[in-house]
């Protein structure tokens, strides 16, 4: 991302802030910097005041204001630049706080592949539907022009880029929508998706093809009921077979 414009500080005057006690101080700048992001007096784009000048206004240590950045950087609130141009600068809206958490809760092991089914079954039948509704000719454009790369990659027998062709179809459905939280909890979904079968490792199926092409055709007659479940008994069929490689792995590791 380019480096802001100076003029885009923000004004530290035009900020009501409350000085911090010493213990947990940095929650207590998180708290309120965000604030003023939510109500709108931090915008995105935004580049925040000095650290000197902040550290004063709480009057706090440097150490502590950097500790609450550090802390609204992971919350996904604001990103952190290096260099002469650099500082502290506020996101703007995206999916990455959904995806991350999401990871995180696969890597503590609180998802499994019951769990990811379930949720892709019910985010794609929100997202079918409302495609059916709102995609245009460019958004099946793309889609059939996915469906024939993956064919390209599974004739080539190149799996990783199979995979990835077909995890970006749910992408490309999710955007049709034009719904940035459908999108975003796809994106997070596939992002689970994505780990969940680099665990597994590769595997062979004959169904997803044939099920996208017609899909495609359900898309372009704008069926939903019929889409909706096309798609259900793909992921259910894939389900099946993830499980069955999900406890050959676990078997294997006993």
């Amino acid at each position: 991302m380019p480096a802001m414009d100076t003029d885009k500080t923000a004004a530290l005057s035009e900020w009501t802030i409350v000085p911090i006690s010493p213990q947990r101080a940095f929650e207590g700048i998180a708290a309120q910097i965000r604030a003023l992001i939510v109500e709108g007096k931090l915008k995105p784009g935004d580049r925040l005041p000095a650290e000197r000048d902040l550290s004063a206004r709480f009057n706090v240590g440097r150490g502590t204001l950097r500790e609450a950045f550090r802390a609204l950087e992971l919350a996904g609130m604001i990103e952190l630049r290096k260099g002469a141009a650099g500082g502290a600068f506020v996101r703007s809206g995206g999916s990455e706080v959904i995806a991350k958490g999401l990871i995180d809760l696969y890597f503590l092991g609180a998802i499994d592949p019951r769990h990811l089914t379930e949720a892709r079954i019910g985010i794609s039948e929100i997202v079918v539907r409302s495609a059916c509704d709102r995609m245009t000719e460019d958004d099946l454009q793309a889609l059939e022009d996915n469906v024939a790369r993956a064919a390209k990659a599974d004739a080539a027998g190149d799996f990783d880029e199979r995979t990835r062709v077909h995890q970006e179809f749910h992408m490309l459905l999710a955007r049709s929508t034009r719904n940035p939280i459908y999108i975003a909890n796809m994106e997070g979904i596939m992002e689970i998706v994505r780990l969940f079968v680099r665990t597994i490792g590769p595997s062979e199926n004959d169904f997803v093809l044939p099920s996208r092409r017609r899909l495609l055709k359900q898309l372009r007659a704008r069926d939903a009921g019929a889409a909706i479940a096309e798609m259900t008994k793909t992921l259910q069929r894939l389900h099946k077979q993830y499980m069955v490689l999900w406890e050959d792995r676990a078997r294997g590791a006993t």
